[in-house]
């Protein structure tokens, strides 16, 4: 079942039919219907249900001004996005990241590259799941730049409960995108956008971002430096996912766990 949902042309075709635009008469009660299935908080959602165009809009939406505060203590690493903390600790000596207990995956092989992967050897990651009901945009998590970017093609298996028990090595599998940070605090960052059933598209603010071109594109760097600070946005999922992030610096300690429901803007790590 989990194998016969991984189509990215499913995805795909799942993510035009929510782009429709419709009438808000029909529009607006399947978004309340959503609301109640997924227990979605609309207390801080910039528009009611009625304020938007498409489904896609929904889901996409932007939150009201203040609606996440940004922890802006030095050395703070937040969350970039609203999640549950699904894997979190150390980057292991051999490279394996946590995909579930007694299933590890490859940091090369998420990132597709054994020169990125390399300055997060001492580092630390952590594993943000956003749930169908989640805020679905993605911020920077430390004040940096932006270094460059990868697209990695792959399947679309769900990332639910199930799809991350069942499908081994299935973040290096799935569809993804790659962001590199650079910063004076932290050293190199990277967040990847783990794509998902019915993700059909992930977009970055600041690029021209092509998916299912068919092949792992080569690392792309800006032409410009394009400067970020911590909660400023950085990527977007059309229906959700998984976040993937990891900090260079081995001088972090902890402030959540495992199992943590987090808000962006809070605090993950804190420097030594």
């Amino acid at each position: 079942m989990v194998a016969a949902v991984s189509s990215p042309l499913l995805s795909r075709l799942t993510g035009r039919l929510s782009d429709l635009r419709l009438p808000s008469a029909i529009l607006a009660p399947a978004i309340r219907a959503y609301v109640r299935a997924f227990g979605v908080d609309l207390s801080d959602a910039e528009l009611p249900p009625e304020g938007y165009a498409s489904f896609n809009a929904f889901f996409t939406r932007r939150l009201r001004e203040g609606a996440r505060p940004i922890a802006r203590d030095d050395g703070v690493v937040i969350s970039p996005c609203d999640a549950q903390v699904r894997a979190f600790g150390p980057v292991p000596i051999d490279g394996r990241l946590e995909q579930v207990k007694g299933s590890t995956y490859s940091l090369e092989a998420l990132l597709a590259s054994a020169e990125d992967a390399a300055p997060f050897g001492r580092g630390s990651y952590a594993t943000l799941y956003l749930s169908p009901g989640t805020y679905h945009r993605v911020h920077a998590p430390v004040d940096g730049h932006v270094d460059g970017w990868r697209y990695v093609p792959g399947r679309l298996f769900p990332v639910s409960g199930a799809g991350v028990r069942s499908v081994s090595g299935l973040f290096t599998r799935n569809e993804r995108v790659a962001l590199f940070l650079d910063t004076t605090a932290h050293g190199p960052v990277a967040v990847v956008l783990v794509g998902a059933a019915n993700v059909g598209r992930m977009s970055l603010p600041f690029a021209d971002l092509i998916t299912n071109c068919g092949q792992t594109a080569a690392r792309v760097t800006p032409a410009e430096p394009v400067e970020v600070l911590r909660g400023n946005e950085i990527g977007v999922f059309n229906l959700g996912s998984t976040v993937v992030l990891l900090v260079a610096d081995p001088d972090l300690r902890p402030a959540v766990v495992v199992g943590d429901l987090v808000q962006m803007g809070q605090a993950l790590w804190r420097r030594e």
